[in-house]
């Protein structure tokens, strides 16, 4: 019986292995397809094999230098730029708000909380129209602080997960704070955020990638206004039926530079990350 048990077991293993190991081939075969093309030195925008004959920088070097249709490292400090600054507001905001939920408790808390949660169901595309004309209204349109307000206003929608954190973290230590003669905001930068490096952690990453990778919202508040445009707007652009064939190379190399920090970032702090999401704090 145990014998057959562990037969059936292991062919189990083997086929979830098998499927898993199909699945991670064909979603890792179109990251190795672009870096291949990127470093393909044959020209000819499509061709009949995957791994190039010669391989080259050079398309990467043309991406940085030749800047008089399409100036990719100023996108590249845009998106940065506005990752960076919606990144530190949004995170604040989200673990601010988050530690109010859990351990505060006033008058209207319930309805806060569940009027945010009703909010976070309405998908965002469904107010771009209004947030554009806005911010036309005070003629914030094309501007790079548009874009860090709207990706910044709404974060601390984003609560749930941080509140859950909280939620782990012994209420003995805010009681023991407390007679110690802490205060909240005391208690909320000494004592809890330090004990919180995980959830910290996970809303950073998670702040930091929406704005790096957004497409849509650019492409509506931006309009013609090109010096302005973030990399993934500005790569849709080179990948447009206009500039596809000139700019193949560029717009594959492009897409491979964009990658690399968000990934660099991630695969330094996913241990982290992981434990943000399906960890809590360590109770003592």
């Amino acid at each position: 019986m145990i014998k057959s048990y562990k037969v059936k077991k292991s062919l189990a293993d083997t086929i979830i292995y098998t499927l898993l190991t199909i699945m991670g081939a064909i979603w890792v075969f179109p990251l190795f397809w672009i870096v291949m093309q990127s470093l393909r030195g044959e020209g000819g925008n499509y061709v009949a094999y995957i791994i190039p004959h010669n391989f080259t920088l050079k398309h990467f070097v043309d991406l940085f230098t030749e800047k008089v249709v399409f100036d990719y490292p100023r996108w590249f400090l845009n998106t940065l730029f506005v990752s960076i600054c919606s990144c530190i507001i949004s995170t604040f905001s989200v673990l601010m708000v988050s530690y109010t939920f859990s351990r505060l408790r006033f008058k209207s808390r319930k309805f806060f909380m569940n009027f945010g949660m009703i909010l976070g169901m309405f998908p965002g595309f469904m107010t771009m129209i209004a947030i554009y004309y806005l911010l036309k209204l005070v003629n914030l349109t094309g501007t790079l602080a548009a874009l860090i307000i709207c990706y910044s206003a709404g974060a601390s929608l984003g609560y749930f997960i941080s509140k859950g954190f909280f939620d782990t973290i012994p209420r003995a230590l805010d009681e023991a704070a407390t007679i110690d003669g802490a205060t909240k905001n005391q208690i909320f930068w000494k004592i809890i955020l330090p004990m919180s490096k995980p959830i910290v952690v996970y809303t950073v990453l998670t702040s930091f990638i929406g704005p790096w990778a957004d497409f849509i919202l650019v492409r509506i508040i931006m309009g013609d206004k090109t010096p302005n445009y973030t990399v993934a707007y500005g790569l849709y652009t080179m990948s447009n039926d206009k500039n596809i064939k000139k700019f193949y190379f560029q717009f594959c190399s492009g897409a491979v530079v964009v990658a690399i920090p968000i990934t660099i970032l991630f695969l330094n702090m996913q241990k982290y990350y992981v434990e943000g999401v399906t960890g809590g704090a360590v109770k003592g």
